[in-house]
């Protein structure tokens, strides 16, 4: 299939120069001699590039750009003019012309502006398709209550500059809700910088953050850029924000305020745009507290505060995430495609999770590798996993502090009980527990059970 190409101009004789040209290399030609008749044709037919005119009688040519661009963004334009300044190019380009060719139009030119135009396209439409499957890679599974109202919080604060704050146990997905946010941001196209606070010695953060410059210290034979300096004009990821020792968070809280450093051993100050987004598994408020933390970076740093929940607050997605993992394994070619029975998601449903998502992930892919068979049955899951009558009273309900709560989680793991004993057959459980068919399911669709 051949690239189509509209050509705008009011001259007849250069519509038919141009028709000719294009199509014996290979191109499409459509052509118009207005901006109306231009914007009709691209509804209508959809071409890959336009060839555009600056001064045509009715809507001039930057007017027609601007028009395209409202609502065709993608569309690749090249701007043709005989009366060319360099104001005018200038504007042209502002306004996301690909480029700007003067008139007498050179053939070898405009064939290669075309082509580079058109290339430039493909990888803005890659690089569109890459993020959206990084996006999909990076999204946060469940559907949950705290779930949703996560993704909102994320959904709201991703498209603004303001720093962000996430709070949360190990292993919850704070650097995935990290990633998240960026990708949806309007940093995404630029690049997305971690740091692990609590993996970097003391000693070698500033170096780390900063960068050095040669001879600054012994070893350091090379200069080197600093996170800060490679992160400008994106995303800073600081992980574990509270494990940084005193010293180093009054050097972070001057570059944070001011977005200006030196590189050690260096004197040239260097100036970067960075956005900010921190984690942490600790209470900072209690650190503060503690005198660990300083109140002024926290205050700084927790512009939008967001905090993940516990998996054992979301187990109603634990069959979500159960499934995600066990596709995942598969595709990575970890394991042919397994699935699980009701009772053993039964069992990962009260299970307490001190390692949250982290920790269910590690043992749906363990169980994935070790089970022979295709169905993990609650007999291939560890004791530990495991939990007794006893156990669901204590762990599901007496951690609960309200009643009402407590009264709604007995219900609920007494109905998963009894339908996992009638193997899901709605009619048989509604039976068995004196209630009607039409009320079971009522309970079934609020509690969130499959």
């Amino acid at each position: 299939m051949f690239p189509t190409i509209l050509a705008v101009d009011d001259e007849v004789t250069i519509l038919q120069s141009l028709s000719g040209i294009l199509s014996d290399e290979g191109f499409e030609v459509l052509t118009a001699s207005n901006g109306y008749e231009a914007l009709k044709i691209i509804e209508e037919e959809s071409p890959d590039l336009v060839l555009l005119d600056i001064w045509m009688p009715g809507i001039d040519g930057i007017e027609t750009l601007q028009e395209i661009k409202r609502t065709h963004p993608f569309l690749q334009v090249v701007i043709i003019s005989g009366h060319g300044t360099i104001e005018t190019a200038v504007k042209a380009t502002k306004l996301g012309a690909y480029d700007f060719i003067e008139k007498p139009l050179s053939i070898e030119k405009i064939v290669v502006t075309i082509n580079n135009a058109l290339n430039f396209r493909r990888l803005e439409e890659e690089n569109r398709f890459l993020r959206k499957k990084t996006l999909e890679r990076h999204s946060i599974t469940g559907n949950s209550p705290p779930v949703q109202a996560l993704k909102k919080q994320i959904a709201v604060a991703a498209p603004t500059n303001a720093w962000v704050l996430i709070t949360g146990e190990n292993g919850t997905g704070k650097e995935l809700v990290a990633r998240t946010i960026h990708q949806m941001s309007r940093r995404a196209d630029q690049p997305l910088i971690d740091v692990n606070c609590a993996a970097i010695p003391d000693e070698l953060i500033e170096s780390e953050l900063f960068g050095h410059e040669k001879g600054a210290f012994t070893g350091a034979s090379t200069r080197k850029r600093g996170k800060f300096e490679v992160a400008s004009g994106g995303t800073i990821f600081l992980d574990e924000i509270g494990d940084m020792s005193l010293k180093t968070q009054a050097k972070i809280l001057r570059i944070l305020q001011e977005q200006k450093f030196e590189r050690v051993g260096g004197s040239r100050t260097l100036t970067v745009d960075v956005r900010v987004v921190a984690a942490s598994n600790k209470d900072l408020e209690r650190e503060i507290e503690k005198g660990t933390f300083r109140e002024d970076l926290y205050y700084r740093l927790n512009v939008i505060p967001i905090e993940v929940p516990p998996l054992r607050n979301r187990t109603e997605d634990i069959p979500l995430l159960v499934e995600t993992f066990l596709k995942e394994f598969s595709q990575e070619g970890h394991c042919s495609l397994k699935t699980v029975t009701p009772r053993v998601v039964e069992h990962l449903k009260v299970y307490r999770w001190p390692g949250n998502v982290r920790e269910l992930k590690n043992l749906v892919e363990r169980l994935a590798i070790m089970t022979e068979s295709e169905v993990i049955d609650e007999g291939d899951v560890p004791s530990s996993y495991k939990h007794n009558d006893k156990m669901t009273t204590e762990v599901g309900i007496f951690d609960v502090d309200m009643l009402k709560e407590a009264k709604k989680q007995f219900e609920k793991m007494y109905i998963l009980r009894k339908l996992s004993e009638n193997e899901s057959n709605i009619s048989q459980t509604a039976d068995s527990i004196g209630i009607e068919r039409s009320h079971l399911h009522k309970k079934i669709k609020s509690f969130g059970l499959k």
